[in-house]
């Protein structure tokens, strides 16, 4: 059945037979190039012979589809790459996704990877009836397929228009396919009644290859009714692509991303302004005149650090180039010359925290200036925020808005407050109703079993990201040998440099944060790492 799953409090956690792997990307023919010469070093002159098979790169959301027996048993997203989110009440909604394959007999068991998206003209369409209802609009199409799969009620999900796009088969068992080439492998899909995305092409060689990169930027890519990031060239012959092998556990060798050059367009430079991060960083932004970059309309910019600004000649009122780094981020490239034209004075980060007023503190041969108040009100904002994300504790339903809400509320001073609330409390605030309120209180009494290396990164501590987090739960098991741990002891773990175990012997000794870990552990968080998760 396509609808009819009740809604759900919370995801369940889906873990990908074979992780589904980033890609590397290229941006140029001499890219290409130095691409296809590094894997010739690896697997010879096989490489060349083998040819490659390029593909459009659809700008969605991945996903993993495993079927048994032909049927369609659990759809997941890709999260992280080694674990997503069971998500198929919401993927069974989408008619483009076969609940049983056809044609030939598939194996026992299967997983069909491929890309979720909205066709531009529904989108639009959707968009339209968000704003005669009063609602808010979608941004673009990609948040809009990634947000749609995360509703936790599939009858609304629906009602969405999205389409999906097939791309690759993994993990079937042992069994082995009958395919020996990336392009046969597609045409089995298809054959099972996956459908594929246009424009696709077996190129017998890399200059094939560059003139179809081309005609698909130049030519193909306005004509498409959804959007694209580039395109996909591999490897074609499936012998070649297990020689190659991957690269560091992330990407395959043996693929590549052909990106596109990024848009690149002229605005003004308004305002320079300062966000606390959670660790206490300065991050300056740029505000700009909105400009329309690549279909989205873009506001503000990173603009990293005071060196950076200064290196650039940023000034406010400047006539300045933005692009979108990766065609997401946007990045403030440089001002536009304008003779004759006075300009501003050089900008220089202020000298005191722009929400507490502490004095700001650069440790020497660092780029950052950093708030030292652990209590500063930035901070905690942000540290709340960094809690919830998917990538730490992953609090659904907790999104930037609801922290904010929350804060502001005085319901919540710091993350351990966050275990205090009550569905009773949520709904005198606007937007949630008895039933949303519950939600998030059940998400965030969820979140309470996730793991050591999970709460470690969810700490925010400086220089600490996910893969540190869990190196440091797998060598010391729980959080008291953590915390009891010297620099030293900490620095001797693989993988752990100098600068992290300082920072986190700095961490642990700050009465402030072990108040803060006492208040977690009575509130019932897992404080070890089980043997499942490491």
């Amino acid at each position: 059945r396509r609808v009819g799953a009740p809604p759900q409090s919370t995801f369940p956690k889906h873990t990908h037979a074979v992780p589904m792997l980033s890609l590397d990307n290229a941006i140029s023919d001499d890219e290409l190039r130095e691409w296809e010469e590094r894997l010739v070093r690896i697997a010879g002159e096989d490489v060349r012979h083998a040819g490659y098979s390029a593909e459009l790169k659809i700008d969605g959301a991945a996903v993993s589809l495993t079927y048994e027996d032909g049927i369609l048993v659990t759809g997941a997203t890709r999260g992280n790459g080694t674990q997503g989110e069971d998500v198929t009440p919401n993927l069974r909604t989408v008619r483009d996704v076969p609940l049983r394959l056809r044609g030939k007999k598939p194996p026992r068991r299967v997983e069909v990877r491929g890309e979720i998206y909205y066709p531009f003209d529904l989108f639009e369409r959707m968009n339209e009836e968000l704003v005669r209802r009063g609602e808010k609009v979608f941004a673009n199409p990609r948040n809009a397929a990634s947000g749609s799969l995360r509703l936790l009620d599939s009858s609304v999900t629906a009602t969405r228009p999205l389409r999906f796009f097939g791309y690759g088969i993994v993990a079937t068992d042992g069994a082995p396919l009958t395919c020996t080439l990336q392009s046969e492998l597609l045409d089995l899909l298809e054959e099972w009644g996956v459908p594929v995305a246009p424009h696709r092409r077996r190129c017998p060689s890399l200059n094939e290859v560059f003139a179809w990169a081309h005609r698909l930027e130049n030519e193909i890519r306005s004509t498409l009714n959804f959007a694209i990031d580039g395109g996909v060239v591999k490897v074609d012959a499936i012998a070649v692509q297990t020689d190659l092998g991957v690269v560091g556990g992330r990407e395959p060798r043996w693929a590549i991303a052909r990106k596109f050059a990024p848009d690149i367009v002229e605005t003004r430079l308004l305002e320079i302004r300062v966000n606390v991060g959670r660790t206490g960083a300065l991050n300056p932004y740029a505000v700009l005149q909105p400009v329309e970059i690549g279909g989205t309309t873009v506001t503000y910019a990173t603009l990293h650090n005071e060196d950076l600004i200064v290196r650039k000649d940023l000034r406010i009122g400047d006539l300045v180039q933005v692009k979108r780094a990766g065609e997401v981020i946007p990045q403030v490239i440089g001002p536009v010359p304008t003779p004759g034209t006075r300009r501003e004075r050089e900008w220089r980060m202020p000298n005191r925290c722009p929400v507490c007023r502490t004095p700001v503190v650069r440790h020497e041969g660092e780029a950052m200036h950093f708030c030292p108040n652990v209590a500063c009100p930035g901070r905690q904002l942000e540290s709340i925020r960094h809690f919830a994300s998917k990538g730490a504790m992953d609090i659904q339903g907790l999104g930037e808005s609801r922290v904010e809400q929350l804060v502001q509320a005085g319901l919540v001073h710091d993350v351990a407050d966050l275990y205090l609330l009550e569905a009773e409390q949520l709904t005198t605030l606007e937007g949630f109703a008895d039933r949303s309120a519950e939600q998030l209180v059940a998400a965030i009494d969820a979140s309470r079993s996730q793991p050591l290396s999970r709460l470690l990164f969810a700490l925010g501590i400086r220089h600490v990201g996910a893969a540190a987090a869990e190196l440091l739960a797998r060598r010391f098991r729980t959080m008291a040998s953590l915390r009891a741990a010297g620099e030293e002891e900490i620095g001797a773990v693989h993988g752990i440099g100098e600068v992290i175990a300082q920072s986190v012997a700095e961490f642990f000794r700050d009465q402030v944060a072990r108040a803060l870990i006492d208040k977690l552990a009575v509130r019932k968080l897992t404080m070890d790492e089980p043997d499942a998760a490491a």
